[in-house]
């Protein structure tokens, strides 16, 4: 597969590097906030611009000052894609001026021997046109004044980039699976995703809250791509007081919901509680495909032959919504049973993509219904007519019935369930529709019915079970 070419921003903290790269790649996947040091892991978007196409990076700040070993990972990090990128963008706070952080970042980016262009941001304020000039002072031959904020001068710095790149046709990347890696802070999150890969594509620090932001890494495995998601880890409510933590929160939950497959991980070390569960119930009211992880297997103590079927147990037993979703024990750092990760939330895409003919399904309806016909609920007894699937990813069936006020959720679960263990859809909720279709006897005999109508479909009621 064909390298793209690769262009990172880079600078030191709170200089506008994360709003040019989501002005640049005209969305908002980057977190943005005043508070400086916000980005830590590598942001990565694909580009297009006039028949070009290149990958951008946002990468965090440099020469912090601060004395951190969390912090010296970063930079270190953001110094490494810096090395390893075709095209360097240079930014600086127009408004602030030049100081003698700017220098040091300077002095490091021509060690690298790459072209670098600068770039002044923050240039529409009063302030800064007084101060810009004095940029040249670093050396660079390229200076472009830019308002990633509004967008000002985003163009024509565009037009200086794709020059210094070999010309590419313009194509988007392909993902054959979106996994996202959910949970709360500090379960290994970064740890897996490190593990998969096989390198440190993230930062890890024993402390919570150390990613902040949805990071994408393109993976290939058994000829696929996939792009694995580490998403922030997900406080409660009470806990999320800091505007900061509430946009992590906000960017996770989004990434929840366009991921095909969640990985929902939990720490094997200490209890299953309440938040655990809330997190896992987000993949699942927005339909994905789930597989549960129990991380830090290998520093479970005392563990017995039974150990994992009652932690098993205790899951399910907190969390009845996801009966259907494969329960795994891995250790991120030992790498125990990380492929069996990926294997599981392939099978889970398959599942969640797979058709099932009609007439298999309605004969198995008929089966389930000679068997266990609807009780008598809502005024009357309920009858099937037909059901048919007509989605997938979550697989959706729809059934013909005479009411659907006859059929009470449990009978629905108990359909649930026959079709299930007949048709797997491992790791995926199965969507049952009802649509009423009234029999030609039912027609004649309602007083507001329309008697040159046979039949036809009242509404529609969705059952998510």
């Amino acid at each position: 597969m064909k390298k793209n070419c690769v262009v990172a921003v880079v600078g030191r903290p709170n200089v506008g590097k994360s709003t040019l790269f989501n002005r640049l790649t005209r969305g908002r996947r980057a977190l943005v906030h005043k508070q400086a040091g916000v980005t830590r892991d590598v942001q990565r978007k694909l580009v297009e611009w006039t028949g070009h196409s290149f990958e951008l990076l946002d990468t965090g700040g440099l020469f912090s000052g601060i004395n951190d070993p969390l912090i010296e990972q970063v930079e270190a990090r953001a110094l490494k894609e810096a090395a390893n990128a075709d095209v360097l963008l240079f930014v600086v706070d127009a408004e602030a001026g030049l100081i003698p952080t700017d220098f040091d970042v300077a002095k490091k980016l021509r060690e690298t021997h790459l072209p670098v262009l600068l770039v002044a941001n923050k240039a529409e304020r009063p302030v800064a046109k007084g101060l810009a000039t004095e940029f040249h002072r670093l050396g660079f031959e390229t200076y472009h004044e830019v308002s990633a904020l509004h967008g000002e001068g985003t163009g024509d710095l565009l037009d200086e980039v794709v020059k210094l790149l070999p010309r590419s046709s313009a194509r988007e990347l392909h993902s054959d699976l979106r996994l996202a890696i959910a949970g709360v802070p500090n379960v290994g999150k970064s740890s897996l995703v490190n593990a998969i890969v096989g390198e440190e594509a993230n930062i890890v620090d024993s402390r919570p809250g150390t990613t902040r932001d949805s990071i994408d890494v393109s993976v290939a495995w058994r000829k696929r791509r996939i792009t694995l998601v580490d998403t922030a880890g997900i406080k409660r409510k009470a806990r999320t007081s800091e505007d900061l933590d509430i946009l992590s929160t906000l960017k996770s939950l989004e990434s929840i919901e366009r991921c095909d497959v969640a990985v929902v991980m939990l720490d094997a070390t200490r209890d299953i509680s309440n938040q655990d569960i809330k997190v896992a119930s987000y993949p699942h009211n927005a339909a994905r495909g789930v597989v549960v992880c129990f991380n830090k297997w290998d520093a479970v103590p005392k563990k017995g032959d039974k150990t994992y079927v009652e932690m098993e147990r205790q899951f399910r037993r907190m969390s009845g919504f996801l009966d259907y979703a494969p329960v795994l024990f891995i250790s991120a750092k030992s790498t125990q049973r990380v492929d069996k990760v990926l294997e599981t939330a392939w099978r889970i895409k398959e599942e969640r993509e797979k058709r099932i003919p009609t007439a298999e399904l309605n004969r198995l309806i008929a089966r389930i219904v000679e068997k266990s016909p609807p009780p008598f609920y809502g005024g009357g007894n309920g009858k099937i007519f037909y059901a048919t699937q007509v989605d997938v990813a979550p697989p959706t069936i729809t059934l013909f019935v005479n009411r659907a006020n006859h059929f009470n959720r449990y009978y629905l679960r108990y359909l649930n369930n026959q079709i299930r263990e007949a048709f797997g859809f491992e790791g995926s909720l199965i969507r049952i529709e009802m649509a009423e279709r009234r029999s030609a006897k039912d027609t004649k005999d309602s007083p507001r019915a329309r008697p040159t109508r046979r039949s036809r479909i009242k509404k529609k009621k969705r059952v998510a079970t």
